[in-house]
């Protein structure tokens, strides 16, 4: 039963909306807006084959490794500056310089430096993505409870060991918020990057669909990006469950009592 329920909570809203599109498009025709079942056909006709190969997959992977990258970059060098003070004094101000820079700005410096490629178009998401992960895993390493701190000291857990068992795990609550942040920058982005100079991918095929005037083609592009967007917070959701499984059952003790 309960089972049941989260699935009609999950499905609910979508299949209502569905519905309320299906009655509004009745008996009339708007160019821009397809029918429901006229954007259905689409979806299938025009991503699933060929297309599927050409377009996703590529755009896909070069998200998937621009994330991975940014996730292992921002962590990196979040525990470091985090947990060196000095070092967080010096960077401080230049982390903020680069930080409100607009990624999307930087795309023709990089197709300068790097070339118009798949490199480009990861440096890209890479340059977004960073940001989150970043600031987030420096406020939990400078977060890391006092208490804490002073009895690995006293038992002497230095090194290797304190970050393993200290560091990361008081600061996981944060670095995990910064990487769900992470993700929906890193769609965006990808479609960006794909729409200069860019010769394949869902960006650049949308873009493609629009100035065709293929109006159904490009809002069936559009709910694939949707789509994508669905499975990686899926995706999130279920791996949040397993890395913070001590820290949610740890809320609901504190709630419990």
């Amino acid at each position: 039963m309960k089972l049941l329920r989260k699935f009609g909570y999950l499905v609910g809203l979508p299949v209502l909306l569905i519905l309320l599109w299906w009655a509004s498009t009745l008996g009339g025709t708007n160019f821009f807006v397809p029918k429901p079942g006229i954007l259905a056909d689409k979806l299938v006709t025009v991503w699933v084959g060929e297309r599927f190969v050409q377009d996703v997959l590529p755009s896909v992977t070069r998200l998937i490794i621009g994330i991975l990258l940014a996730i292992v970059l921002g962590t990196v060098l979040g525990v470091l500056v985090g947990t060196i003070r000095w070092l967080r004094s010096l960077l401080e101000p230049m982390l903020e310089f680069f930080r409100a820079i607009p990624p999307p700005v930087l795309i023709p410096v990089l197709m300068l430096l790097i070339g118009i490629n798949d490199q480009m178009k990861v440096a890209v998401i890479v340059s977004g993505c960073i940001w989150p992960v970043l600031l987030n895993t420096i406020e939990g390493v400078r977060a890391v409870d006092g208490t804490l701190s002073d009895s690995a000291k006293t038992f002497r857990i230095t090194g290797f060991h304190r970050l393993r068992y200290l560091v990361l795990p008081s600061a996981s609550p944060q670095i995990m918020a910064g990487i769900r942040q992470c993700l929906s920058i890193g769609l965006i982005l990808m479609v960006i990057s794909e729409m200069f100079a860019s010769s394949e991918g869902l960006g650049f095929t949308i873009v493609q669909f629009q100035r065709s005037f293929a109006i159904p083609e490009m809002w069936s592009g559009i709910v694939v990006l949707g789509l994508i967007g669905v499975v990686m917070s899926f995706l999130f959701q279920w791996t949040e469950r397993r890395v913070l499984g001590w820290y949610h059952g740890l809320r609901e003790v504190e709630h419990a009592e």
